[in-house]
């Protein structure tokens, strides 16, 4: 095909630091309280096949609804950023990117992707496809984590940064506010962030959304713990924990739980270390903290950062907002 550029690959973090980052992240969590793991250790093969599942359940609206606005706004967003790189963090398979490329495309302004994600495998798997569906796209994939590598995202020209899919929502408030700094450290004047999050609503639709009648939420929740039994030699019983979705009014998230159905003690081989369950004790898994438009734009600029457009979905289920570094 005319004009293919081979796409290239950096890579900032290897097996072992992957490795040593999920055994420090299940120790501190299994033995803090309440016991918590990140929501990353979700995502191996079959946990991705789950939430792919899951995007496509009527109950869960926000894939749907952030899908709706960026094909509706693509054009605008791009036009308005000036850009002809886009940057993604946590770009996963860059599924949603290819809006956005189509309308970089048809504006004159497709030059460079750079998708960031910690998965080199499934990286390069897309770096590869988009390089051969988008003639003289330059795809310089970065192997990295968000919290630690936002400085190697080193591109030329007139960036668009996307964080998409409401994941800003897994942080709590003290996270969030050290991935803005070291976002807005690594941006250059007149560089744009798009920005995806869910939006404050009924409770009872929201933690529908996480608590599906099929029960594929639940299984995604419960992979974690065969996560933890394939990788560091964990023994959880996973079909004696409980799913549970859960609104938390005060701090405007859903939180996704595992609650032990009895008594028990979990060994982890690999660390040697055991833990003792109640019957009924609770596991932290995940929190998706849902945002209102002006708290929003109150925690953007705080940082930083100047709001400058915002588009919601119908019904305003959904938001996507674009803010500049001055």
């Amino acid at each position: 095909m005319d004009n293919v550029i081979p796409p290239t690959i950096d890579v900032y973090l290897a097996p072992g630091d992957l490795r040593a980052a999920m055994e420090a992240d299940v120790r501190a969590g299994l033995t803090a309280t309440p016991k918590q793991l990140p929501p990353v250790y979700f995502y191996d093969d079959r946990g991705s096949r789950l939430f792919d599942e899951i995007t496509r359940l009527p109950e869960y609206y926000p894939t749907r609804a952030e899908r709706a606005i960026l094909e509706a706004h693509a054009k605008d967003m791009v036009e308005s950023a000036g850009a002809d790189v886009l940057v993604e963090l946590g770009a996963g398979t860059c599924d949603k990117s290819r809006v956005l490329l189509d309308a970089m495309q048809s504006c004159g302004r497709l030059g460079t992707y750079q998708p960031l994600d910690v998965s080199d495998t499934t990286l390069w798997d897309a770096a590869t496809a988009l390089s051969e569906e988008y003639p003289g796209l330059a795809v310089r994939a970065v192997v990295g984590d968000f919290h630690l590598h936002m400085d190697e995202l080193t591109a030329e020209g007139r960036r668009l940064i996307a964080f998409l899919g409401g994941t800003i929502g897994n942080l709590d408030p003290a996270q969030r506010s050290r991935f803005l700094d070291g976002l807005v450290g690594a941006m250059r004047p007149g560089d744009r962030f798009l920005l995806g999050t869910d939006l404050v609503k009924d409770g009872a639709r929201l933690v529908a959304a996480y608590d599906d009648s099929a029960g594929i939420t639940a299984e995604f929740n419960r992979n974690v713990l065969h996560v933890l039994n394939r990788d560091l030699g964990a023994d959880f019983a996973a079909d004696r924990f409980t799913h549970v979705a859960r609104w938390n009014e005060a701090e405007h998230r859903i939180e996704m739980w595992l609650r032990s159905d009895d008594a028990c003690t979990v060994r982890v081989a690999d660390l040697d270390l055991e833990v003792g369950f109640a019957a009924g004790e609770e596991l932290l898994t995940e929190i998706s903290t849902k945002f209102s438009p002006d708290a929003l734009r109150a925690e953007l600029e705080s940082s930083g950062l100047e709001v400058e457009a915002t588009w919601a979905s119908p019904g305003d289920e959904f938001l996507m907002t674009m803010a500049v570094r001055p």
